[in-house]
């Protein structure tokens, strides 16, 4: 499959290319951005270079559809679907430091929802989000975006910090996408 462009009122989500490496690299340095996702570590400007050609390739295999998020022509973040192949994808995304607090990832997450579960898109069924727990910034997003909490998984998310307990969400197709109580951002405020 080729990427396909998306688009919103505030931004442009396309696959990343050889011009968003320094963008990239410098992104990954952020500390936020180190705790939770899973990056090599130290992140160097090689693993940059070689996200773009990995990116190509999953759009080609429809393994993962990963999208460089463009604000004012500059690179705010990255968000992906990781398919399973039966129906169902995971979400994953992050933001750079200045892009963060506009509702900006949120716009741009309800576009790739969107394609996801579209029959031209990626025909899914399921949408899932996972996130090391106590990710407060990344589960509010999800859960703005109507994703409904079902648990703590275990030891389950493996980072740079090993084996840590997880957040895990899930969206369906048929949902209707309205906010829902989530117990453990409800114990947080």
């Amino acid at each position: 499959m080729e990427p396909a462009e998306l688009r919103t009122a505030r931004a442009v989500l396309s696959a990343p290319n050889e011009t968003d490496v320094d963008a990239i690299f410098e992104a990954c340095q952020d500390p936020a951005i180190q705790r939770y996702v899973a990056l090599p570590s130290p992140y160097e400007r090689k693993h940059a270079e070689g996200f773009i050609p990995i990116v190509a390739q999953h759009w080609a295999k429809e393994s993962e559809y990963t999208w460089a998020v463009r604000a004012d022509d500059d690179l705010a973040g990255v968000i992906a679907l990781l398919a399973d192949g039966d129906g169902a994808a995971e979400i994953g995304y992050w933001m750079v430091p200045r892009a963060r607090g506009r509702g900006l990832l949120t716009e741009a997450a309800r576009a790739v929802i969107d394609w996801g579960f579209s029959p031209d898109g990626g025909k899914l069924e399921r949408i899932e989000w996972r996130s090391v727990a106590g990710n407060i910034p990344s589960a509010r997003t999800a859960r703005a975006l109507g994703f409904r909490y079902e648990g703590l998984l275990r030891r389950a998310q493996v980072g740079n910090r090993g084996r840590e307990d997880g957040w895990i969400a899930g969206l369906l197709a048929t949902d209707d996408r309205m906010p829902q109580v989530w117990p453990v951002l409800e114990r947080s405020t």
